[in-house]
C-alpha cells in the first residue's frame, strides 16, 4: 500500500492545473474520494479510483482538501476528491434571521459553505438535531428551509 505523507499541492495552483489536466486525459490521475466529514482524520486509507487502498498520513500542519495533490509526478498524480454527504440548506428571511443563522452556525460549529443568501450546512449528524437548534427562528419564519 503506497502512503502519502505530504500535500504537494492543490488543483487549482497554476503550477499544477495545467499538466494535471494532461495527465487527466491520458488516464494517469487516480481520485481518491473521500468523505467530506473526514478530511480532517490526519491518518487514515481509502481506495482510489483505480481500486487500490492508498494510506494518507499528515502532519498537524497540513489540511486535507478537495483537490488536494498527494503526489504530483510527470507521469501519474493522485487528487483528493471531497464526497459532499448530505446538506441543509437554509436561508434567513430577514436581517434578525440572518443574525441568528449565523449565530449558530458558528456557535455550534457548523461546517457551512454561503452561496449568495442560501446557507449550505454540511451534515454531520441526522438533519433533525440541526433543526431542533433553529426551531424557534424556523417556527417564526425568520429562517426557512430551502432545501
Amino acid at each position: 500500500m503506497e502512503t502519502f505523507h505530504a500535500i504537494v499541492g492543490h488543483h487549482s495552483d497554476e503550477a499544477v492545473h495545467d499538466r494535471l489536466h494532461e495527465l487527466e486525459h491520458a488516464g494517469r490521475v487516480v481520485t481518491l474520494v473521500v468523505p467530506t466529514k473526514e478530511l480532517g482524520r490526519r491518518r487514515f486509507k481509502a481506495t482510489g479510483s483505480d481500486g487500490l487502498e492508498y494510506g494518507i498520513a499528515l502532519p498537524r500542519d497540513q489540511e486535507l482538501r478537495d483537490g488536494s495533490v498527494l503526489l504530483f509526478e510527470a507521469d501519474r498524480a493522485v487528487v483528493v476528491e471531497a464526497e459532499e454527504g448530505e446538506t441543509l440548506l437554509l436561508r434567513p428571511t430577514g436581517l434578525e434571521g440572518a443574525i441568528q443563522l449565523g449565530w449558530h452556525a458558528g456557535h455550534l460549529h457548523w461546517r457551512v459553505r454561503m452561496e449568495g443568501d442560501t446557507m449550505t450546512v454540511l451534515l454531520d449528524a441526522p438533519r433533525e438535531e440541526y433543526e431542533v437548534r433553529i426551531a424557534s427562528w424556523l417556527e417564526s419564519g425568520a429562517i426557512e428551509v430551502v432545501g
